[in-house]
């Protein structure tokens, strides 16, 4: 039975290598170290391939279990002899709900963001611009709150709208207050990349 343990703890490992990259801008808010981004969002090609991973090693843990339990019930030994709680089918369960939920960390991540409320006052309509910035490594809405958090903090913002799925953020300012250049440069110590830039007219 140990090595239905070591497979339920590696499909632990793997759940969570796979939504690292969603893990990342919680990580970075906390920390404060936002160059693990860059690293974490490079890797979600590997994605699909290593929750394949987890549900095989899972699948097979509770093969694994429900055999020997099988094979125990046909025994002759001690029926009241008690498994430790790492082998029963209980801790399997709630290490099978674990990796689920991490697994489906991508679709509620964005809960974990403060959602902030911006209350710039635009003196004068000429003032008023909008640009929009294209931005790689973004993978889910972890990253979009993430943007949205950094950007929020720069004076003159009115309104920002980002898009992992498109790839990009839509800024509306004040340009007396922040410049467009300004606006990059916060959205890149997110650890993400704007690989272009242009104004809305």
């Amino acid at each position: 039975m140990q090595s239905g343990n070591k497979l339920a703890g590696l499909g632990i490992l793997t759940a969570i290598s796979a939504s690292l990259c969603c893990i990342a801008p919680i990580i970075a808010l906390l920390v404060g170290t936002n160059g693990l981004i860059s690293i974490f969002s490079g890797l979600d090609f590997l994605r699909p391939y290593l929750i394949g991973l987890t549900v095989l090693m899972l699948s097979f843990a509770w093969y694994q279990k429900l055999k020997l339990q099988k094979q125990a019930v046909c025994n002759c030994g001690d029926a009241n002899e008690r498994a430790p709680f790492l082998q029963t089918k209980a801790f399997l369960s709630i290490v099978t709900i674990s990796v689920a939920i991490i697994l489906a960390f991508p679709l509620y991540v964005h809960t974990f963001f403060q959602k902030t409320k911006k209350s710039t006052v635009v003196a004068e309509k000429t003032n008023l611009s909008s640009a929009e910035f294209t931005i790689s490594g973004m993978t889910c809405s972890g990253c979009e709150e993430h943007i949205n958090q950094k950007a929020n903090n720069l004076t003159g913002i009115i309104h920002i709208a980002v898009s992992y799925k498109k790839g990009n953020a839509i800024v509306a300012y004040d340009n007396t207050k922040v410049t467009i250049e300004q606006i990059e440069q916060a959205i890149e110590k997110t650890g993400y990349s704007v690989t272009a830039k242009k104004e809305i007219k």
